[in-house]
Parts: C-alpha cells; structure tokens; sequence
C-alpha cells in the first residue's frame, strides 16, 4: 500500500509540473498576442503569472517584461489610475529587487506626482545598483537639488556661524537649560552642539524626510543616537508627552531665511511657547535659569537700504517699447511675481534674495542703511502680534542720486546677549539678502533730499515691503520722525503726499497685466537675442519666398520701411502667396512668433500654454496691425498637448522651428536631440532649426567658493562633527545659475571648445570627445565652469556668458583638486547625456 502512495504523488507532482509548463507555455504566447495588439495591460498581468510560476525564466524574459512594465505604466500615469500604477511597480520590485531601470522608473513616475523624498530614494538606489547608469545618475542629481537644498553646504562650511552657534548653546546650557528641542534640525549639528555642551535631553525634529533620515545617520555616526531622540515631524504637532515627556527649557533653531521670516519662524515659537517651552523667566528677576524657558536666537533686528542695481533692474523691469521692432503696446504692463504678490490672495514670497557682493555689475546704495523692525522671540505676545499688527509707513532719506531699482533687506541675529550673526552684505557670510523689486512707477529717478516712502507689515509669515514710491524734495514734507505711531496730522499729511504720488508717480492701473518669471523679463531685455532672431528667420524666409512682399520686409534693419498693413494691401492685387510657416516651442513667454509675423506672408505658432501670456501676445499682436491669423496658439490646435511637434497641417511642413536649447540654469534642455531629430523630420526642403547649432566652452578654474557651495570640507568645518561623507551623498558634480563675471575664481587656462551640439546635421554630432587644454597659470584646478555659443546660423550667434543675457552659467566641480603647472597640458573627457555635461580630468 505504502508504495503504491508513494507512486501516487509521484504521478501527481508529474501532472502538477506538466500542467505548470504548460500553463507557462499559454501565458507567454498570450502575453507576445497582447503585445502585438498593444494590449499592454494583459501583457503584463500574463507575465506576472509567468514569473510567479517560473522563476527560472526571470533573466530570459527580463527585458520584455521591462518593456511591458514601461508601456502598461504610462497608460496607467495617462488615465489617471495612480494607486494601480504603484501596484504594479511594487509587483515588479518583488520580483526584481536589484533592478536598477525599474528602481530608476519607479521614481521618475513618483516625481512626477510630487512625490521628491520617495523619487529620491529609488533614484539613489539605481546608482549604487548600478553607478554607470547615466539616467538614474542625472535623475539623482536633479532631485537631490531639490531634498537637500545648496544652502545647507554652504552653512555647514561657514565656520563662524558654526562656532557662534555652538558658543551661544554651550552659554545656555551652562547657565542651567538641560533640556533642549532643536526645531529644524537639518543634519542636527545643533543638536549635537547641545549634547556636546552637556545638556541631559536633546530633542530634535525635521519635516523633511530626506533630512531626518540624514540626520538619523549622523548622530548615530557620532555616537549620540541614544542621547538625541529624533522626531520626524514638524513642531507644531509634537505633543507632550506622546513625543517629549516635558516642556523643555531651551528651543534652539535657524528656521530663518533671507527675509527672516519665509521659513515660518514666528509660527513655529509661537506654538513651542504655548506647549513645549517653560514660561519664559521674569525680566529684572535673579532666578534660575534651568526653570524658565528661553530661545535661540533670542532676537532680531531688520535693516533696509534702497538701491540702484542695473541687473535687479533688468530682471523685474521691462526696459523698452519696442524689441527688434515689435512695438510692446502701453495696454500690457509686465510685472514680476515680487510686485504681483502685493495684491495676491495666495501666499507668494514677495522678494527675491541675492547676494549682493557678488551681483554682476555691483550696486550703488541711495540711502543709509535704516532699521526695518525688531523682534524679540522670547516675547510670546509680541510674537502673536506681529501678524495682527496693520502696516506702518518707512521713509528713507536719500543720500545719493540715482535710479529706484529695489529696497534691499537683512538682518543681525542676536543668539544671546554676547553673540550675533549678520546677513549684511557689507559682512563676509553665507547669507544672501532679500531684494524688495521697485515695479510699477512711470518714473524711477531720484535725488539727494528726496524721500523713500514704503508700507511695511508682516503677513502669511513673510516680510512684506510695498508701495515704494520716491516722494521729491519739493513736496517739503518732513520725515524725521520714524517712530511707528505716527502724529494723526503727519499720517494725514502722509496721506495726501501719497494719494498725489498715485496720480503722479504710478503706471495707470488699466491694460493687460502679465505677470513673467524674472528670467522671462530678463529674456524681453535682451535686445541682441531678438535681434539676432529677427535677422536669422529674416535670412531664412527670404531664401524660401524671395518674392517683393519679403523684399520689402525690414529683416535686417535695412528695408523700405514699408509696414506690415501697406504690404498686404499692395500684394492684394496679386495672387497672395502661401504663407510659410513658423513654430516657436521654446519655454516661457517669447514674442518670436511676433518677431517672424512682421517679416512677411507667414503663419506664427506660439506654443505658450498660460492664458495671461496669451492674451499679453494677442494685445502686442494687435498693436502692431497685425491680421488674426498671423499668430496663432499651437497648444489649441493639438489633441495631445505631450505631442507638440507634428505638422502645422496634414500637407504642410515647418519653414522654421525654434527649440529652447538651453536652461536658463546653465544645462542643457533634456531630450533636446531627440527634439531636433523629430523637427527634422517635420521641415520642408530649405526650413531650419533655430539654433543650427550649439558650442560647448569651458575653462579650468581654481575657485574655492564652488568647493565651499557644492560639498562640506572635512571635519574643520563643523567643529569636529562627522557630518561630511553623509550631506555629501547628495552633492552633485554640476553647479548651476552662476554668474562667472562675479564668481571668486582664478582662471588657469584660456577658453577651450568642448562639444558641438549639431541640430540640423546630426553627423557633425560629438556627444564625447577629449579635449586637451594648456595650463596658462599655476595653481589647482577645482572647477570647469561652462557657457554656450549658440549659433541660429554661420552669420548670427548668442553667448550665454554675455553680460546682457538671461542665461546664467554653469560648473563641473571636481571631487579632488588638481595641481597644476604653466605649460602643462591637461586631457579632458567631455561626455554629454540628456542634459548631463560630465567632465572627468586626465593628466
């Protein structure tokens, strides 16, 4: 009988694995069926049946199920069926862990949806997998800009604010604050400076996920991980005693930025007041300190000063009436976002910050540096206050002529009664300052005796500093007095002065507002740029209709002079030619399309998507006569917005179509190659590409900032603490928005040609070569800075390092400094991988 049992499962376990097999056999030769008819969604469900029932066929049929993965997921992402997209994605992890291109999928679907701290750990986990994989590498890269701001490098470097901070804890620690909660604690080095000065508990808590993990590993790294309790929360909802036992008797933070209060300051010590502090001690009274609460910093004291600046001026102001011939009517009043937010119901952050000793062009200060306000963060109702207070007036004598470009602001944080730190920009730190643009008055002059007159209140967290207006000498108004409550016949006078100023000195509130990104107004100001395009596309068209209609056009400032209108009326007694036609899909607002219209018969596609732009181009459009067909918005005439570049009609290609190259970062457009083989495609015989093609230069530098900005140098630094091998997980080899007319460098070679991007020829392509670049100084080579020369044809180029451009520039910043001789000859390896530049030295 035994035996005969045995047989049994032996026939059994037979049938069960030919039935497997066979089942295997079906799923596959129904999963190829699938994706023959690109039913991907079955494909994929018929794979993972085959990949639970036979592992062993996980290498062979890998690729494939890549592949399905892929396509199955961005029908998903399409139909919006997000919790089903991350279920297959979770499914495919566990088949294949150690999958570096699923891992790399996985997180750029999640950063697509916002999702940065989880994008970040996929992406992180690609590269170790797999550290040559380029895209997870420029994935990494670009996401670690975002969870691990470039500041913190910077700080961490600053040796001086370090030790002040540690100077300031160890007083408070010392005179009796045992308990301590440090709110933002980043990578926890005041924390750690806490500990070190012997308080008994440290608490400490990140919103960031990235950062709190981060911080984990560096108090464990430094031995504090059972005397730092870490909580990955923000400190408005930590509760005692589910998070901390008891109120603590010192809250230590830098949640400030360059406006002091952007990071939400106020807030957060509001609330640690009410729940978490010990009642703050008696003023006057000689008490212990260990039973009262306390803060750092203890408090600050905000200083302005107005300004005249040509590059904060270029960037917030357009400068002209007419580009390259387009006339920008009077009805569109274009505005950065600082001015909008004055009378935004959203919370915009009403500056911008610069650091003002390195702006390109310097600045000139019209008035003396003048206090803004004071806070005191011991101080629970002058905390509570400080949003409920209404706005007060701020006058500014002016001490030097000039012109009206914004009101600059920083502050000095007083940790405790003998340390400070200073944002000035007259102080060597690591701070920039706010900028304050001045927007909107019809005149921006002004002269010595003149006054500065501006609103000031603190609102939604921010610093809010509006209605900037130069109020002339000749009014006679006297402003010394700046005490906040202001006599009721004074703000009556005020009153007046400023009602005349609104007649007088405003922009009239009718016409079109558009509201552009600063680089967008910077892109208006660049004469050369529209200039140049004007003469390129002018080149091109008249190649392909050389007829008198073109002829006549203005294209390079040299025409009859006859307009638009007068050119069409005259060529309506002959047989209209077909217009040629133009696609502009470069980013952001571009008045290209304009540009184009006016050189002839042409159909101009704008591919701007906001409505604002539309209507401001529409307006421009109209104020230069020009008929409604001539511009058109390409968005519109799409059913699939993803596709954009496809024929204008089903029997007509492109004469001309202009592609954004380069970022306004400094890095190149990813998948601009891509891009340009698609627009090859779509141009009949004689179109262009604008650019034809791009150089690539770049110079070997020393420059000890760029190390100090991209990686934390040692332990020096931060006082002995490990913090470096883990923040500098997240550098990156690429520097971007830089501005090398101001960068502290020495350059130790001349330019050298590094790459050509060829969008017209792709066989004149280099997507790497070596370059060898002579040593014209001694000296180490820490960095490759690099800028383009972005040539629309042989006769009319752009240089992104130009002084008048709105492009900013970039660096490579190497892992190890080089030494270097005059007259030694260095080998670069250039490689170029979407909008990756990587730059390894060879001696």
């Amino acid at each position: 009988m035994p035996n005969s049992n045995a047989k049994f499962r032996c026939n059994h376990r037979g049938g069960q694995e030919a039935g497997r097999r066979e089942l295997v056999s079906r799923s596959l030769q129904s999963a190829q069926h699938c994706l023959e008819d690109q039913d991907f969604g079955t494909a994929y469900a018929h794979y993972l049946l085959v990949l639970n029932l036979a592992p062993e066929l996980k290498t062979s049929i890998k690729e494939t199920f890549q592949f399905t993965l892929f396509k199955w997921a961005e029908e998903l992402d399409s139909l919006t069926r997000i919790q089903d997209l991350f279920n297959c994605y979770e499914q495919a992890l566990e088949l294949y862990p150690n999958d570096e291109v699923i891992c790399n999928s996985m997180g750029e679907h999640l950063f697509r949806m916002g999702f940065r701290d989880e994008a970040a750990g996929y992406f992180h986990k690609a590269v170790k997998l797999n550290p040559d994989f380029a895209d997870a590498k420029e994935n990494f890269y670009r996401v670690a800009n975002w969870l691990v701001e470039r500041w913190h490098f910077i700080m961490l470097n600053d040796t001086k604010r370090n030790l002040t901070y540690l100077k300031a804890i160890e007083n408070a620690v010392h005179s009796g604050c045992k308990s301590v909660l440090d709110i933002g604690t980043g990578t926890g080095i005041l924390s750690m400076f806490a500990k070190k000065a012997g308080a008994s508990f440290v608490y400490a808590c990140e919103l960031s996920k990235t950062m709190y993990e981060l911080a984990r590993d560096v108090v464990a790294a430094n031995n504090m991980e059972r005397e730092i309790k870490l909580l990955h929360l923000k400190s408005l909802d930590i509760e005692i005693p589910k998070h901390i036992p008891e109120r603590v008797s010192l809250v230590v933070t830098e949640t400030v930025d360059a406006g002091l209060f952007g990071e939400g300051i106020v807030e957060s010590l509001i609330h640690a007041w009410e729940h978490l502090l010990l009642q703050p001690k008696p003023k006057n009274q000689d008490v212990s300190t260990g039973d009262y609460g306390r803060v750092i910093p203890a408090s600050a004291t905000i200083f302005g000063m107005a300004v005249e600046c040509k590059e904060i001026r270029r960037h917030h102001r357009v400068g002209t009436q007419e580009v390259a011939g387009v006339h920008l009517s009077n009805s569109v009043q274009f505005f950065s976002p600082t001015y909008a937010s004055a009378g935004s119901e959203e919370t915009v952050e009403p500056y911008t910050t610069e650091k003002l000793s390195r702006i390109p062009g310097g600045y000139i200060p019209l008035t003396e540096p003048c206090q803004v306000m004071t806070v005191d963060f011991n101080n629970l109702q002058e905390l509570k206050s400080l949003a409920a207070r209404k706005p007060w007036k701020l006058s500014l004598p002016v001490t030097e002529g000039g012109v009206l470009d914004a009101i600059v602001v920083w502050f000095v944080l007083q940790l405790d009664d003998k340390h400070a730190l200073s944002t000035s920009p007259s102080e060597e730190t690591c701070w920039e300052q706010a900028v304050y643009p001045v927007q909107g008055l019809l005149d921006y002059s002004v002269k010595t005796g003149d006054t500065v007159i501006m609103e000031v209140c603190c609102q939604d967290c921010y610093l809010k500093i509006q209605k900037i207006s130069p109020l002339t000498s000749e009014c006679g108004m006297d402003f010394s007095d700046r005490d906040d409550t202001l006599s009721l016949g004074n703000e009556a006078e005020l009153c007046n002065a400023l009602a005349g100023l609104q007649t007088t000195s405003k922009q009239d509130g009718s016409g079109q507002i558009c509201v552009l990104e600063s680089t967008e107004i910077a892109l208006l100001n660049n004469v050369r740029y529209h200039e140049c395009f004007k003469a390129a596309m002018g080149k091109v068209l008249l190649s392909l209709n050389p007829s008198k209609d073109l002829q006549s056009m203005d294209v390079d400032g040299h025409g009859t002079g006859m307009n638009l209108q007068e050119s069409q009326n005259k060529s309506s007694l002959d047989v209209a030619p077909d217009p040629l036609y133009i696609l502009d899909v470069s980013e952001g607002f571009s008045i290209l399309p304009i540009i184009a219209g006016k050189l002839g018969p042409v159909r101009a596609y704008s591919s701007i998507e906001k409505e604002q732009h539309q209507a401001a181009l529409n307006v421009i459009s109209e104020a230069n006569h020009f008929p409604k067909e001539t511009l058109e918005f390409w968005l519109s005439h799409l059913e699939d917005e993803s596709v954009v570049l496809q024929r204008p009609k089903s029997d007509k290609l492109w004469s001309i179509i202009i592609l954004d190259v380069i970022e306004t970062s400094g890095l190149i457009q990813q998948e601009v190659m891509e891009k340009a083989a698609i627009s090859r495609c779509l141009l009949h015989s004689g179109g262009k590409i604008f650019p034809q093609y791009v150089l690539v230069y770049g110079m070997l530098v020393e420059s000890e900032s760029l190390l100090l900005e991209s990686a934390v140098q040692g332990t020096e630094p931060t006082l002995g603490f490990n913090i470096a091998p883990f923040i500098n997980q997240f550098k990156v080899p690429v520097r971007v928005y830089l501005d090398l007319s101001t960068l502290p460098c020495l350059p130790l070679s001349k330019p050298a040609e590094l790459l050509r991007l060829d969008l017209m020829n792709p066989l004149l392509n280099s997507s790497s070569r070596e370059v060898k670049v002579q040593i014209c100084k001694s000296g180490q080579v820490t960095a490759i800075p690099f800028w383009y020369h972005i040539h629309l044809d042989e006769d009319h180029s752009l240089n992104t390092s130009d002084a008048s451009s709105h492009w900013k520039q970039a660096a490579v910043v190497l892992d190890e400094p080089i030494q270097v001789q005059v007259g030694d000859e260095l080998v670069l390896d250039v490689q170029h991988h979407k909008s990756n530049i990587s730059i390894t030295v060879k001696q």
